[in-house]
């Protein structure tokens, strides 16, 4: 029998860990087969000594996450227990305690995950970012964010935020109203996000005077983009020639980010995507970054994890039953 005690020292950092009726403890203790028990400042966590010593790894980095000001969830838990099995926690330590920008509700705007951080420093250092994964990841949230630090840091004069309106099962001439109306409810996500983090009022202000323009992909044609930050969201669902034709808009003092889930393609016909073809034509071009999320990297409801698992283990089964293997 193994025992490590580690202090902490905030009591409410010890609260947190265990959670309400020791919710959050429980499950470390179902997860390694430990006793966890908090005597005044100090968590003794006692069992088989490998057990013991990756609890100890567990709640090392939920203390340092309660630390940032993160809440102590089963979601972040689990998350947690999946850089323990890798070796990553410590990683969790690189996360920052800065926010990239701030709600209209005063909620700080952050990297929760270490993919999500890798992603905004690739932003940050790159002119072109590619941010390829399943929903949930904050892909799209995290780059209009950044989008708003740079535009309210004066580092752009436009925010540029567009989709291609591929009929995902739904037909454009059924909706009512002219074209903008009939292409608003694909750029809705967009436009959500931007009320969250401007409000409303500020951003019809910044759309009137052309500072934010949220539009269809085939609006970026013949254009060049100046001292911009462009977002292209759901580029899995760009054929290849869009893709080049948007890639092509770049202009001086710009940045690109491009953002989709390469198991969610709606093109019909078959027709290949443009944003699996970019990966592979601009993998290795300096100032291009490719980032890709996987589930650990979501951020909402755990079964949103579960469920983006389940379907890549059916389709990896189907296709190997496809090639004769299964």
């Amino acid at each position: 029998m193994a025992e490590r005690v580690i202090n902490v020292e905030r009591m409410d950092s010890v609260l947190n860990l265990f959670g309400n009726y020791d919710e959050n403890i429980n499950l470390i203790q179902k997860e390694y087969s430990v006793a966890v028990l908090s005597r005044g400042g100090d968590i003794k966590i006692t069992g088989d000594e490998e057990n013991v010593f990756a609890a100890s790894k567990a709640v090392d980095a939920l203390l340092a996450m309660a630390n940032k000001g993160e809440p102590i969830n089963e979601q972040n838990i689990r998350y947690v227990f999946s850089l323990v099995r890798e070796g990553t926690q410590e990683d969790l330590y690189k996360l920052s305690d800065d926010g990239i920008c701030v709600t209209m509700s005063g909620r700080i705007v952050k990297p929760k995950t270490i993919g999500q951080k890798k992603y905004v420093d690739a932003i940050r250092d790159n002119t072109i970012v590619l941010g390829v994964g399943p929903a949930g990841t904050g892909k799209t949230y995290l780059a209009v964010a950044m989008a708003v630090k740079a535009f309210r840091a004066h580092e752009i004069n436009k925010i540029i935020l567009t989709r291609p309106a591929v009929e995902a099962g739904e037909k454009l001439g059924f909706l009512p109203g002219d074209l903008q109306n009939k292409v608003d409810p694909y750029l809705r996500p967009l436009y959500d996000a931007l009320f969250e983090m401007l409000g409303p009022e500020a951003f019809a202000r910044q759309q009137e005077r052309g500072c934010i323009e949220v539009a269809p992909l085939a609006y970026m044609r013949g254009r060049t983009l100046d001292d911009s930050f462009i977002i292209l969201d759901e580029a899995q669902n760009t054929t290849p020639e869009q893709m080049k034709m948007f890639l092509t808009r770049l202009g001086f003092n710009s940045k690109i980010v491009i953002t989709g889930d390469i198991t969610q393609i709606d093109l019909p016909d078959s027709r290949r995507s443009g944003l699996i073809e970019a990966v592979k034509v601009l993998k290795g071009i300096a100032d291009i970054s490719v980032n890709r999320f996987t589930e650990k990297d979501v951020v909402r409801h755990k079964l949103v994890q579960d469920i983006i698992r389940a379907y890549e283990k059916y389709y990896e089964k189907g296709s190997s039953n496809h090639n004769g293997k299964g």
